[in-house]
């Protein structure tokens, strides 16, 4: 979409919405830049307080305003402040996520498993019966475990990356990592006695 410039009187009378309004009827992007204004100080504090950095959080403010631009008429907003702010969040949160893409296993001392379990999962174990008792616990586990499971030690993907692909939440993915281990352990035990 090209979007017109004209100059145009300042609208401080305008509601959000008519400004919103007029710049969706005439694609003049100074409607919008008088809208946006009015919020830059919201913006960059929200910026400020998840990314903790001012230049960081300065760049975020205008990277948003470009995302935005081309884009707000698409969108069916009620409440402009209310909207920007939760698009502002959003994406200090994946910018968050973005930088940190590996995030280390915490482990728990009573959830720890045994080297066997975390060895059959890295197909280091040699032992073919191990291994089909592994495939055929892994078929029990409930699909959220399973997915983890088999993309976190088989696909080698990271916590982020889960989450990017099966829609799970950042802490679920975690739980359900580790869930999915202890319930493979107990699996095992019960059908070869080892482990």
């Amino acid at each position: 979409m090209i979007s017109k410039k004209k100059d145009i009187p300042n609208q401080t009378e305008k509601t959000d919405e008519e400004l919103l309004r007029l710049y969706r009827e005439t694609d003049c992007t100074e409607y919008f830049g008088q809208l946006y204004n009015r919020y830059i100080a919201l913006v960059y504090g929200v910026c400020l307080k998840y990314l903790k950095d001012e230049e960081k959080a300065r760049d975020a403010v205008m990277n948003i305003f470009e995302f935005l631009l081309g884009r707000v008429a698409l969108f069916h907003i009620h409440t402009f402040r209310t909207w920007l702010y939760s698009v502002v969040k959003n994406h200090c949160l994946s910018l968050l996520i973005e930088k940190k893409r590996e995030i280390k296993l915490e482990f728990q001392e009573n959830f720890m498993e045994s080297d066997a379990v975390l060895s059959l999962l890295s197909e280091e174990e040699e032992d073919d019966e191990l291994k089909d008792v592994l495939n055929k616990c892994l078929e029990k586990l409930p699909k959220p475990q399973k997915t983890s499971i088999e993309l976190f030690f088989y696909e080698e993907f990271s916590y982020v990356d889960i989450v990017d692909n099966t829609g799970y939440n950042l802490k679920s993915v975690k739980s359900y990592i580790q869930n999915g281990k202890r319930n493979l352990k107990i699996c095992i035990e019960k059908r070869t006695g080892k482990i």
